[in-house]
């Protein structure tokens, strides 16, 4: 007699399913537990064994940055300002002018450092890096000769008008001190001829205005400073540009491009 839901006597129990390569599913699951870790175990050994892996960061510092005077021939004063004005932005993302008061000339650049034009022009007829105190509320007929300086040092101009209704660009305003177009009132004084010439030593003939021809104020100087403020860098002739311009630094020192000293 046989017993519901039994097998037979004598008949065989069936096995598992058989998977792929007759191997049980019961087997199997085995089988890939085994590989698995096999492969953790492996894993172990190797971290174990191999060199940590070294992961090199590398810090791309930006190199110097140096203003473009566009092949025009300047003394190393004026480059070694300008090219701090560049790579520190000293400038504040304004125009820029260089007056460097030896050669007697003067350099614009625009925001980024590239010159916009350079030119000869008129200083004052004293040497010296200061203003007499106050001197800028007196009538021109009371300033001294030996008083006649342009003052050194750092200046945000503006343009604006003087006291003859003329269009010109403040340097220092209190010291009535500014850029403007050459004059020539006083032939005797032969301004035009003295831009023309080479030498540096008969561009002195101001009270401290800075005068430049007029083509160059109008195409360079006056687009510049258009309805804006600029900043002016007016370069010592007593004094050291150290002692005037303290925060300037030499690009090629702090880059390490040369040793210091």
């Amino acid at each position: 007699m046989q017993i519901p839901g039994s097998h037979p006597v004598g008949a065989e129990t069936p096995l598992p399913q058989s998977g792929e390569g007759g191997v049980s599913s019961v087997g199997r699951s085995d089988l890939l537990d085994g590989i698995k870790q096999g492969v953790l175990l492996g894993a172990a050994i190797l971290a174990l064994t191999l060199p940590p892996l070294r992961v090199n960061f590398i810090h791309s510092q930006p190199g110097p940055r140096y203003a473009d005077f566009a092949g025009e021939s300047a003394s190393a004063d004026a480059q070694h300002v300008a090219n701090w004005v560049v790579d520190s932005g000293d400038n504040q993302q304004l125009f820029f002018v260089i007056l460097d008061k030896k050669n007697t000339r003067v350099f614009v650049f625009d925001p980024s450092g590239k010159l916009r034009g350079a030119t000869p022009v008129l200083i004052g007829a004293a040497k010296g890096d200061d203003s007499v105190t106050g001197i800028g509320g007196r009538p021109i007929a009371e300033v001294e000769p030996h008083e006649r300086t342009t003052p050194a040092g750092r200046f945000v101009a503006e343009p604006g008008r003087n006291t003859l209704g003329e269009d010109v660009v403040w340097v220092d305003y209190d010291a009535a001190v500014s850029m403007h177009r050459v004059r020539t009132l006083e032939p005797a004084e032969r301004r035009l001829e003295r831009l023309a010439s080479p030498a540096t030593d008969d561009n002195r003939i101001s009270y401290g205005c800075i005068n430049m021809p007029v083509e160059f104020f109008e195409n360079v100087l006056k687009p510049a400073f258009n309805a804006r403020y600029g900043v002016v860098y007016v370069l010592p002739e007593v004094k050291t540009v150290g002692e005037v311009f303290t925060s300037a630094y030499d690009l090629a020192i702090r880059y390490g491009l040369k040793p210091a000293g």
